[in-house]
């Protein structure tokens, strides 16, 4: 064992057999005992972090060993945070959690799906966190095909939009059918093979609402040939000065002239 890596054991375990709940002027300091465990070996650094989360220390010292757990890439460190993910409670679970999406162990992340469906709506969103950054685009799918909560929904393919999970999308279409959620998450996603679709989504549509969120899409997918093409196609007044609007905010050369023929009347 090097000298360095001496210290940091000592001063760590220093930390856990002074703390007392009245000592809180060396927060600090037990902070960085702990933290210089980072380049320890997992063999010898998880008995002391495992005592940390055991024993009587503050939130945030805990949500730093969880953190170290995610790191250590054992078998034991990762059933230790998964453990800690399904038997604790409030911001140390979701934390642990969420250290389960940074460590992205594969075994862990697929636990997670029983997590979420027993847990609350915090936990939930830790889940769909945890997936997030891990880039596991097929497990929030799994979610948004499954629920039939529309507001998990909704969270989901919003998150896969953010994701630029192109392929997942398509599949979610073809399992729920076209929604608002389902366009604005096309275009926020950057798919270049929807952003036309939704020049014929709008022609097509059956209600106000997806008729919207074609053109809120259009505008987030900034494609300026379509929007001019609908506008060209409208059949009144108020389906034209609507498009214009959403023209002048995509700041579109076209619309000036546009503005203008309409003004002289003559468009």
């Amino acid at each position: 064992m090097n000298n360095i890596f001496k210290l940091a054991v000592a001063a760590a375990l220093l930390l856990l057999a002074t703390h007392s709940p009245a000592q809180t002027d060396d927060e600090d300091f037990r902070m960085s005992a702990l933290e210089a465990l980072i380049s320890a070996p997992p063999e010898r650094a998880l008995p002391i972090v495992e005592k940390v989360l055991a024993g009587n220390h503050s939130t945030d010292l805990k949500e730093r060993a969880l953190f170290l757990l995610s790191q250590m890439e054992t078998p034991e460190s990762q059933a230790r945070l998964l453990t800690f993910a399904n038997d604790s409670q409030g911001e140390l679970q979701t934390e642990a959690i969420r250290m389960i999406g940074i460590g992205g162990d594969q075994q862990a992340l697929a636990s997670l799906s029983d997590i979420y469906r027993s847990g609350d709506a915090g936990v939930r969103e830790a889940v769909l966190e945890a997936y997030l950054i891990a880039d596991d685009a097929a497990a929030i799918s799994e979610i948004a095909a499954n629920t039939e909560d529309e507001n998990e929904f909704e969270d989901a393919v919003e998150m896969l939009g953010a994701m630029g999970a192109h392929e997942q999308l398509r599949e979610l279409r073809g399992r729920a059918g076209l929604s608002e959620t389902l366009i604005e998450a096309y275009a926020i996603s950057g798919d270049p093979e929807f952003a036309s679709e939704l020049v014929e989504i709008y022609k097509n549509a059956e209600s106000e609402e997806i008729r919207d969120s074609a053109l809120e899409g259009l505008m987030i997918a900034d494609h300026d040939e379509g929007m001019l093409e609908l506008y060209r196609e409208a059949s009144n007044a108020a389906e034209k000065r609507q498009i214009l609007e959403f023209l002048v905010m995509m700041d579109n050369e076209a619309v000036w002239d546009l503005i203008d023929s309409a003004l002289e009347g003559s468009d």
